[in-house]
């Protein structure tokens, strides 16, 4: 922990100072097209970042190891971390302090790149991936400089890179918590980046360039390195934990340079078409979205450390819900439009541009796939609360051997039931009662056909009841999160006319879905009135009635209106009479709204 405090404090006093610097020698970032910030800002707020990193490092480093191998043959032996992270990280500064005051190709940023981690693993670092030392070079190499350019990416929003790499830092302390040597060099870390976003959370008013971004990712992903080392005995988690920790830049950076090469566009020019900013037009704030990104480091780290202290039969059932969940959010925000062009335009006129067609219109197919996982899931995490310890690994043989009969009852179950002819995006109450009747059958189902081949020996009735509940709630909950997502995104991106809907009934509910649904409308509902009083205080469809008719007067003066629109027949002429009175006084338009059926000639 003193080392923690001496890179914050060093940090909090060298920011400030750079700050200075950098006005004075116009280290300023002016706002640009492909930019998100508004105002002239210094970015040289990485040197901070390092002074505050190298100089405790330097401190806590054993050097014994410089003389004792010039004096003897340690080619066998692998240096201590902070021997190749001293001058590592120091070269990765230099490089991006070259390219924040001259400006550096994308091709020599990388060639620099690949050098530090060839250093890295040249020292003995590897990732530990693969059997064959070759492969796993590469790999390795691959890894330091993907999460270098993962992190330097991902420096596109005030606090953003900062925050993931403080939550990434801490997940690499707690998991190097036996090993004092590297748990510090990760606390260092983790106080200089705390520090540093006192002055870089929104509003920002220093940016770190790519001299800390490149230091951040360069001195993370090689930290990690060690972990495979003390990790041998569980071979799911050498694999799981170092994306689990560096997740949110992995999403950010896959998700860009996907989309962007799939549009006809070049995915090292930067724009406005990452992870945060897609939140930003779902309708969350700037600060909401960064917010959103840090649960998401937080709670994958956590999911880290659950990894790595249980074994390879526990893991999955924290893991897979998360990487599900993850999958599920990536899918959604590749559907918000950036481009001003067609998104996956690279795609189109292909010779197989009709089968991606049609798989984008068969949308189920993603479903069978969801499906099929969310099953095997179920089923197995039924094992694992019914069973434990010694229990388990008897009852596992079992799991496995029933596996493929269950999957197949269900899906049987399934499609005679029709849920997948269902268009998620208007789920309604129908639907789910469909689906609970579908899982029922697919459960009894199972059930028969495991009674007839296995005369139901050594199999439990609860597991099969643990496995409905299961199954139920998470594929009807994954449908769900498809309408919330879509009337969630209706609702933060509506923009247009302020308005007060008169009647807070049936029509009121079905104006209000029509309002959300045809964004030409221009339309922004601020509540709801309404001639009952009991319905005051109370909302429709998330919005609130706030008065009857009697308190109209009084909310158009209070808020910006620019119209009433009426959702039902009024009765009593005296309430239509007031409305129109209170509309020319404050020069508002007055709407009916109403559904017709219309002949049509013919």
């Amino acid at each position: 922990m003193l080392y923690l405090l001496s890179s914050f404090l060093l940090c909090l006093i060298l920011v400030p100072i750079i700050k200075k610097i950098a006005h004075k020698n116009g280290w300023l970032a002016y706002p640009k097209k492909d930019r998100w910030h508004n105002l002239p800002t210094p970015y040289m707020g990485g040197i901070a970042i390092y002074l505050a990193i190298i100089v405790p490092m330097i401190v806590a480093s054993d050097f014994s190891y410089i003389n004792i191998l010039l004096k003897s043959d340690l080619a066998e032996s692998i240096p201590p971390i902070n021997i190749i992270l001293i001058p590592g990280i120091s070269f990765m500064f230099l490089l991006g302090i070259i390219d924040d005051i001259k400006g550096l190709k994308p091709h020599t940023k990388l060639i620099g790149q690949i050098m530090a981690a060839s250093m890295v693993a040249f020292a003995g670092y590897r990732l530990n991936w693969s059997s064959s030392l070759t492969i796993d070079t590469i790999i390795t190499i691959i890894w330091i400089a993907g999460i270098t350019n993962a992190f330097n990416l991902l420096d596109n929003m005030d606090g953003l890179c900062a925050g993931s790499g403080f939550f990434a830092s801490v997940t690499l302390a707690f998991l190097f918590n036996n090993s004092p040597d590297i748990s510090i060099c990760c606390f260092i870390i983790c106080g200089a980046l705390l520090a540093f976003l006192i002055f870089n959370f929104n509003p920002a008013s220093i940016f770190m360039g790519d001299c800390g971004s490149l230091t951040i990712g360069f001195s993370l992903s090689t930290l990690c390195l060690s972990y495979t080392d003390i990790s041998q005995n569980n071979n799911f988690s050498i694999f799981l934990i170092p994306i689990l920790t560096f997740i949110v830049p992995i999403i950010d950076t896959t998700l860009v340079t996907f989309v962007r090469i799939l549009s006809g566009r070049k995915a090292y020019i930067g724009g406005k078409d990452h992870t945060s900013h897609r939140l930003v037009l779902m309708g969350f704030s700037e600060k909401g979205a960064v917010i959103v990104l840090y649960g998401i480091s937080f709670t994958s780290g956590l999911a880290a450390l659950f990894v790595q202290t249980h074994d390879s039969f526990t893991s999955p059932i924290v893991v897979i819900p998360l990487i599900t969940s993850i999958i599920l959010l990536t899918s959604y925000l590749t559907q918000i439009r950036v481009y001003p062009e067609k998104e996956f335009c690279m795609l189109r006129g292909r010779r197989f541009s009709p089968f991606l067609e049609y798989l984008a219109i068969k949308r189920q197919i993603f479903f069978v796939i969801l499906d099929f996982c969310i099953i095997a899931f179920s089923y197995y995490l039924s094992y694992k609360i019914r069973f434990s310890g010694s229990e388990f690994s008897f009852y596992f043989k079992i799991f496995l051997n029933s596996l493929p009969a269950v999957i197949v009852c269900k899906f049987v179950a399934f499609y005679y039931s029709d849920i997948y002819k269902g268009i998620w995006n208007y789920l309604t109450i129908t639907d789910i009662a469909i689906f609970i009747k579908a899982s029922f059958l697919g459960s009894l189902f199972a059930v028969s056909i495991v009674t007839f081949l296995y005369r139901f020996e050594y199999f439990s009735k609860g597991i099969f009841i643990i496995d409905y509940i299961l199954t139920t709630s998470i594929i009807a909950g994954v449908r769900v999160s498809f309408r919330f997502f879509a009337e969630t995104m209706n609702r933060k991106t509506l923009d247009g006319e302020n308005v007060i809907i008169y009647g807070a009934g049936k029509g009121g509910e079905i104006l209000i879905r029509e309002i959300l649904s045809n964004k030409s409308l221009k339309i922004k509902p601020l509540g709801f009135i309404d001639d009952n009083v009991m319905k005051v205080g109370k909302k429709l469809q998330g919005y609130p009635i706030i008065g009857t008719i009697n308190d109209l007067d009084k909310i158009c003066n209070k808020n910006n209106v620019s119209g009433i629109l009426i959702s039902i027949n009024i009765d009593k002429i005296d309430s239509l009479n007031e409305a129109k009175e209170i509309c020319k006084k404050y020069n508002l338009y007055l709407k009916q709204f109403n559904i017709q059926l219309n002949d049509i000639l013919l």
